[in-house]
């Protein structure tokens, strides 16, 4: 069975766009979707490319595209006054909360927490606050985030996406087949459909 493998940063406000439609594709698709956090900045550096917010005239389009996707997607959406985001504490978070297979719940809170609310989670209290809502064991996910095992995971996930192309999130792959942007999502879809985009 062909999989969806989602390359996702929080600190992408694409990426929680199209974080809020990857149980619609799932169930449309009936392929499964494998969440792949990645530490977006390195990609960046690798790839030679450079964050939308960081030219005046994208940013200031950028934020009314975002606006204009939040609304119909008929999802929240602010922006937050922290940005750009130290993102690395949290993609470290998931990735522990997924040893713990808390994973999926852990991440959308994330991305809501910040896209929505503006909460700075490169804070590992606000973390442990966010997991802790949840349920989830929150000091035992905060404890992980500077294991090396977690470190490694999340290098080697970001390694992975630029060795395979990626240049940007969110990044999409259906076996090779790579697709950017939240809004190549309809095209992930007829592909594996078996129709063209």
């Amino acid at each position: 069975m062909k999989q969806i493998e989602f390359f996702y940063d929080f600190a992408s406000p694409y990426s929680y766009l199209a974080s809020t439609r990857m149980e619609g594709l799932e169930k449309r698709t009936g392929a499964p979707v494998i969440w792949r956090p990645f530490a977006l900045g390195h990609v960046f550096k690798e790839a030679g490319n450079a964050m939308t917010a960081s030219i005046p005239a994208k940013a200031k389009y950028m934020i009314t595209d975002l606006k204009r996707w939040a609304e119909f997607y008929q999802v929240p959406f602010q922006w937050p006054s922290l940005f750009p985001l130290r993102s690395v504490p949290a993609l470290r978070a998931a990735l522990a909360a997924e040893e713990l297979g808390q994973f999926l719940q852990l991440s959308a809170a994330l991305f809501q927490a910040y896209w929505t609310e503006g909460q700075d989670l490169s804070q590992t209290t606000v973390l442990q606050k966010i997991a802790d809502s949840l349920g989830l064991p929150g000091a035992k996910i905060a404890a992980r985030i500077e294991d090396q095992a977690i470190k490694d995971k999340l290098r080697a996930n970001t390694e992975e996406a630029v060795r395979r192309g990626a240049f940007g999130a969110p990044t999409f792959f259906v076996g090779e087949e790579m697709f950017w942007g939240n809004d190549r999502i309809e095209m992930v879809e007829r592909f594996l459909q078996g129709r063209k985009a």
